[in-house]
């Protein structure tokens, strides 16, 4: 039965008090207190071995567990964890199974655990991301429905400069577009290389990349300037997800070919570099028999795009119940007699704004979906990169 609702230490202290003065027996007793005997007897017992620090409450935690590690086991995780300390549970589990000796293993997220309360696990800081785009990318089933671009792996030629090779290819033909060494990640580089094979080859629907810079940014829809200019060029940007390259796999596994036959080893200096580059572009697209091609070569297969590349690039337009704001120098637009920063990636440019059904301002730049904007004058950031025609 339970104590009455007193503090329980106080009224064990009581119970043990009356029954030490012999004021009553002890069954008289338990129905005073509204207890059973059993607990009556618990109480005392307790008293007798440890005295008053026996009728203060205990821990409820079991003594014994009977799935804790085995001491040997534990001792044989830490000492593998310290030896390799890159290696994670999985890692360290199928290495001490390969082992001569037989052990009764635990489960990984136990391992992960000991090693945490062991102090053996730091913290990884949480990174911003650039903003992925909505998925399921662009359909790639024609030449120039997406073209994929990134910047390869930096490393030093001879002369010990730093070359950061850019690379551009067709998503469907797996023709390789262009293969430029810069010497630093540029968004005026970049750009230059991209303009160089819209002119040569026209203009794709959609350009894939992954998040870094100058593809992405940590800012309103990932915006940079060059995403900037591929909108107003009628390009779709596509962004990958953070940590899935498999997303771009074809243009990575492009990587992996350049790699090999161009940088190991590297050439003597910056122009031998190019000129390793620019043979392994015609060797790739031309000789070289692709398997996802039925072996056909990426030539044979690509055709240029029938969107030439403009000798200006235009303007973006909006419907008339859009209403337009010009983004500033400062990247703030005015808005509700209020100044909003918006992003300095679009600053000189033109924005659209539309009611929505909610109430909510939605925020367009040309066809790309940015963000919101409430009755409060407060920026809502969408989850994604959405692309909508603009009617």
């Amino acid at each position: 039965m339970p104590w009455k609702e007193t503090c329980a230490v106080d009224e064990r202290e009581r119970f043990v008090e009356n029954w030490l003065a012999s004021e009553a027996s002890k069954t008289e007793l338990c129905e005073i207190y509204r207890i059973s005997r059993k607990t009556a007897y618990k109480w005392l017992g307790r008293f007798r071995k440890e005295g008053q620090p026996g009728l203060m409450d205990r821990g409820r935690a079991p003594h014994h567990c009977p799935h804790a590690l085995n001491a040997s086991v534990k001792r044989l995780l830490l000492a593998a964890r310290k030896a390799h300390p890159r290696w994670g549970p999985r890692k360290i589990l199928a290495w001490i199974a390969e082992g001569e000796e037989r052990h009764d293993l635990p489960a990984a997220s136990t391992v992960g655990d000991l090693f945490k309360r062991e102090g053996l696990v730091k913290p990884r800081r949480r990174r911003q991301r650039a903003t992925p785009t909505k998925q399921p990318f662009a359909a790639c089933s024609a030449p120039n429905d997406v073209w994929c671009v990134d910047y390869k792996g930096q490393f030093k030629v001879g002369s010990g400069e730093l070359c950061y090779p850019l690379t551009l290819s067709d998503g469907f033909s797996r023709y390789l577009l262009a293969c430029r060494g810069h010497r630093r990640i540029s968004a005026c580089g970049a750009q230059d290389s991209l303009q160089e094979a819209f002119e040569r080859f026209g203009l794709p629907t959609a350009m894939r990349s992954d998040n870094g810079q100058p593809f992405g940014s940590t800012g309103i829809g990932g915006l940079t300037r060059l995403v900037v200019w591929l909108i107003k060029l009628g390009v779709k940007p596509e962004r990958i997800e953070p940590g899935q390259p498999q997303q771009n796999g074809r243009h990575e596994r492009m990587h992996r070919t350049l790699k090999a036959e161009t940088a190991l080893p590297p050439r003597s200096s910056f122009r031998r570099q190019q000129i390793a580059f620019d043979d392994f572009l015609t060797e790739f697209n031309e000789e070289r028999p692709h398997e996802a091609l039925g072996n056909l070569t990426p030539a044979s297969v690509y055709i240029p795009s029938p969107k030439p590349m403009p000798r200006h690039v235009p303007e973006v337009a909006y419907p008339t119940n859009y209403e337009v704001r010009r983004v500033k120098h400062t990247g703030e637009i005015k808005w509700r007699n209020r100044q909003l920063f918006v992003s300095e990636a679009l600053r000189g440019e033109d924005i659209g704004l539309v009611e929505t059904d909610t109430g909510l301002f939605e925020m367009f730049f040309g066809s790309a979906s940015l963000a919101f904007i409430d009755h409060l004058g407060r920026i809502h950031r969408r989850p994604v990169l959405l692309w909508a025609p603009v009617a």
